[in-house]
Formats: C-alpha cells, sequence, structure tokens
C-alpha cells in the first residue's frame, strides 16, 4: 500500500511540490485546510503532513503556530522551497495575448515589477494552485495564472513566462509531521528542537528566561510570540535553537527556561535541512 504525505491546497499547490521534493515515493493527498491536513495524519490516512511556518518574504504563516502544540504530532523533519513563479497560458497563448494574471494575493504581490512591465492587470484567485485550474477550465489566451511548474503540468497549461517574482531569494519554510517523534541518528547538518512555552508571570519573566540560552552559547534561530485563547495575558512563544535537548548546553539552557516558564512543550527534534544555511 502506498504511503501519503498530506498538505493544504490543491493539487499544484506550492505545499504539493514541497511534498514531491522531499518524500517522492509517497502519494500527496490534498486537504481543504491545515486542521484537514493534521486530521488526516492523526486518523491514520495519511503517514505525514507536509506544513508551511514561514516565508522569507512574508513572515510566518498564520495559525499554524496555534495548530502545533494541539496536534499531537511530532516535527521529524524541515524542508525549504524555492518559490519560482512562472506565468501560465492556455496551449498556444503566447505572452503578448495576456492581459490579465490570476493567483493568490501574496504572488500577485510578488510579481508585481513583471505585471507592470507587460500591462498585465492582477486577478486575486483564492490561492495558486486553484487559480492555473480556473485558467486551464476558461481556456481565455488573455487570461493567465502564476503559480508552480507542478501547476502548470497538473492543469495542462504553457509556460509563457519563468522566475518572474521580484525576489530572488522568496522561500518558504515547511515542517513535516508524523505521529510518532523522530528517532533517527542525528543530522549532518546539525540538529533543530522545535517548543512553546508560557512564561510566568513575574516581572522580566522572558528575559531571564532567554538568557540561560545565552550564556549557555545556544543559539536560538526564532522566537515566535503570539496569544492564547484570546487572552492579551497569557503570551505564549514558540522557538527553534540550533542543537539537541541531550546536549549538555542545550539541557542546562531548557532547564533554566523551565525555573521561568509555566510549561514547555518538545515539538520535535530534528536534522538541520542544509538550505536553512
Amino acid at each position: 500500500m502506498t504511503k501519503r504525505i498530506a498538505f493544504q491546497g490543491e493539487p499544484g499547490a506550492y505545499s504539493h511540490e514541497a511534498c514531491r521534493n522531499a518524500r517522492p515515493d509517497m502519494e500527496a493527498l490534498p486537504c481543504r485546510t491545515f486542521e484537514d491536513t493534521i486530521e488526516a495524519v492523526r486518523n491514520g490516512e495519511a503517514e505525514l503532513a507536509m506544513l508551511p511556518v514561514e516565508n522569507s518574504t512574508y513572515g510566518r504563516v498564520a495559525d499554524i503556530h496555534t495548530l502545533l502544540p494541539q496536534s499531537g504530532l511530532h516535527i521529524i523533519e524541515e524542508a525549504f522551497v524555492r518559490v519560482h513563479i512562472n506565468l501560465l497560458g492556455v496551449p498556444g497563448a503566447n505572452l503578448s495575448d495576456v492581459t490579465r494574471a490570476m493567483s493568490h494575493t501574496v504572488l500577485l504581490g510578488q510579481c508585481k515589477g513583471f505585471l507592470q512591465e507587460h500591462g498585465i492587470h492582477r486577478v486575486t484567485g483564492a490561492d495558486t494552485a486553484g487559480s492555473a485550474r480556473h485558467v486551464s477550465e476558461k481556456a481565455d489566451p488573455s487570461l493567465a495564472a502564476l503559480a508552480s511548474p507542478l501547476a502548470g503540468e497538473i492543469y495542462g497549461l504553457d509556460l509563457l513566462a519563468s522566475h518572474i517574482e521580484d525576489n530572488s531569494n522568496n522561500t518558504t519554510r515547511f515542517l513535516i509531521m508524523s505521529r510518532e517523534a523522530d528517532t533517527r541518528p542525528r543530522g549532518k547538518h546539525g540538529m533543530i528542537t522545535s517548543f512553546v512555552f508560557q512564561v510566568r508571570n513575574i516581572p522580566a519573566a522572558l528575559y531571564k528566561a532567554m538568557g540561560g540560552f545565552a550564556t549557555n552559547g545556544v543559539n536560538m534561530t526564532k522566537l515566535e510570540s503570539y496569544m492564547v485563547d484570546g487572552s492579551f495575558t497569557a503570551t505564549q512563544f514558540y522557538a527553534d535553537i540550533e542543537g539537541h535537548p541531550e546536549d549538555s548546553n542545550v539541557a542546562l539552557a531548557l532547564d533554566e527556561l523551565n525555573y521561568f516558564t509555566t510549561n514547555i512543550e518538545i515539538l520535535g527534534v530534528y536534522p538541520a535541512d542544509p538550505g536553512r544555511h
């Protein structure tokens, strides 16, 4: 039986591309929402989930950090995908035919220079792959889609222009999640530990909690805050650090963090992807 990896979106989405790159031997399972993606793994419909957490241009993906602690899943890997945006048209269309381009509002904003240069008007679609499917169904040479190469392949569209994004370094980071924690040997590029915590209600609690990482030489690569249950006082933090909890300096830093927090939950300990460097 073919194993599955679940992702949010339609076939041809950038999350689908991430699945194909990271797990080419697995069947990609499209899901309507992030919650559905997580549930597909929890109920055994899929073995893994591919979840986007942040983009180098637009920052964190909304809602993901609040879903991770309650997911019951473990981060076992990270993956970085360069967001190459292509202009896709119906078969036989030329770039000169295109007067409108459809995509998710984020991608439309990432191709302003190209669209202005060619006098192409922006049309907002629900998502990138859905826009490609819509263009394919309309069969109108004047309407194109901004989407991934995979979307063009799936919906039978021609490549009219490639890599038209304004920011040549635009990259999305994904987390691969599983029902079981990762017990593989340490990665050759080091390890990442991801966790969430809430600080105690004492003066300068966050400052004191972070001090242990500095004094023990632990590099914190990410720290995000978000509210819990709509409260302005109960703030939860998501963090990524370099290292493994069994490393002596990481263990000391986590012990000090524990003193200034009400709870710490490890979401995953996994190999660092070479793409982060």
